[in-house]
């Protein structure tokens, strides 16, 4: 029950993160790209290779790593979102803008795991 609650409150500080840092990048962009979106979702996948670099050396416990990785980044991070907004270019024909919008994404998203991991090895 304490790891349920633990993932809950994590789960709630990343849902909340993700909506103020999406009105502030929202704020600030003319853009007709959901950057909001690509911006967290990287920025995600870079704090969970953090994440997980921190619990392969042993550094966080478990009950850590399922509080900020589960918890904290599952509410953080907008995979739905993502899926919707692709869907949503789709539907306009907004071929060209989807695909790169999916490419950008995965490729960032993995370079930026791969960061996080790599930066955690030299550390």
């Amino acid at each position: 029950m304490k790891l349920l609650l633990a993932i809950g409150a994590g789960s709630f500080i990343g849902g909340a993160s993700r909506y103020l840092l999406a009105l502030f990048i929202q704020s600030r962009s003319t853009l007709a790209f959901p950057l909001a979106t690509l911006t967290i979702n990287i920025v995600g996948c870079f704090l969970i290779g953090l994440v997980f670099g921190f619990a392969s050396k042993g550094t966080i416990t478990p009950e850590w790593r399922l509080f900020l990785a589960t918890g904290i980044l599952g509410g953080f991070t907008t995979f739905s979102a993502f899926s919707y907004e692709t869907v949503h270019m789709l539907q306009n024909n907004q071929f060209g803008q989807a695909i790169l919008y999916i490419s950008v994404s995965v490729l960032l998203g993995l370079l930026a795991t791969f960061a996080g991991l790599w930066l955690m090895r030299i550390v």
